[in-house]
């Protein structure tokens, strides 16, 4: 499967288009396969008096409610409809998580071509017996869930081996390195039997590159214009600059990993004879002599006999005079 680098813009565009058109730019010229967006009405998401997360209350306003909130970050439809029309222009995908079944039906009449169901409606039911019905491609994010509850929900949603990608994922904005936990993806490859990848909370630009060397085939990350905007993610994502880096970083490790057959490459292959050795005599050999381990000892560069091949020469008779360095020849 392809590398997909997920730029995760989210709300961190404050309900604001202009911003949201901002992210799309960042994440293009970022080289970034999507721009992903969240859809949700807050109505249907939360109750209005659920509380908001502590991550959610140290960067923004700490008295009202998760619902107010999530109404002020909130895209209209007409926001969606101008988002998808700007990336097409830009030449990104558009992609865009629903937190509920209406906001994806909206998003599935728009043509999105993945469907990202996040952590927090792992146990969702409803919502996951909908996507069961769709014939797109799945990536499940596992933050703060159990391996029997990512098991239920791939259970459930009963898609083929490369119609799912499970997603590593903490759920702690921004998570602490130590709480990465990447070899998951070790073990969610050999228990499920599908693609894996990372969605990555934390504050590194390095991580997601070990994921992608690990196997991971979707990175997706947080991004914002500047950790010091005012909204509930910002802190936890990554700047400009540090994004543009970070796939950067991805896209070395996914040229670096090449072949899995050791072939000689072309970039190496004129220092082969250079680096390697040929046996040569040590001394002076006369015709008819033995070849001993006194009289032939191995020296760069390889353009005769190799010392792998010493056991053969030894007790083998010269048929001609050698001098000292001079390449042996049978």
């Amino acid at each position: 499967m392809k590398l997909i680098i997920i730029a995760e813009a989210g709300v961190n565009h404050n309900g604001n288009l202009k911003i949201a058109k901002k992210l799309v730019d960042v994440a293009k010229l970022a080289r970034a396969d999507y721009v992903k967006f969240q859809s949700f009405t807050p109505d249907k998401l939360v109750t209005k008096n659920a509380p908001k997360a502590n991550y959610q209350k140290s960067n923004f306003n700490k008295k009202e409610t998760q619902n107010s909130m999530l109404h002020k970050l909130q895209l209209s439809i007409l926001d969606h409809l101008k988002l998808i029309k700007y990336c097409k222009k830009k030449k990104i995908n558009f992609l865009s998580t629903a937190f509920d079944i209406d906001s994806l039906k909206f998003l599935l009449k728009n043509k999105i071509n993945l469907i990202k169901i996040p952590s927090g409606e792992i146990t969702n039911l409803p919502l996951l017996r909908y996507i069961k019905k769709q014939k797109k491609k799945v990536l499940l994010s596992t933050g703060a869930s159990t391996l029997k509850e990512v098991e239920q929900a791939i259970k459930v949603l009963n898609k083929k081996k490369n119609d799912i990608t499970v997603l590593q994922c903490n759920s702690a904005y921004p998570t602490p390195i130590s709480d990465l936990n990447l070899r998951t993806l070790n073990t969610f490859k050999k228990r499920f039997n599908c693609n894996i990848g990372l969605s990555d909370h934390s504050l590194s630009s390095i991580v997601p590159a070990a994921a992608v060397a690990m196997g991971a085939t979707v990175i997706e990350k947080h991004f914002t214009l500047s950790r010091k905007m005012v909204g509930p993610d910002h802190k936890s994502s990554l700047e400009p600059k540090e994004l543009k880096q970070m796939i950067q970083n991805i896209k070395e490790i996914e040229i670096s990993l090449g072949s899995s057959m050791k072939p000689i490459t072309k970039s190496e292959s004129e220092n082969r004879k250079i680096i390697r050795k040929s046996l040569v005599a040590q001394t002076n050999i006369h015709k008819g002599e033995k070849f001993t381990n006194k009289n032939i000892i191995p020296k760069r560069p390889a353009i005769g006999i190799s010392p792998m091949n010493i056991q053969k020469i030894l007790g083998k008779k010269a048929k001609k005079n050698f001098k000292p360095d001079q390449i042996i020849k049978i």
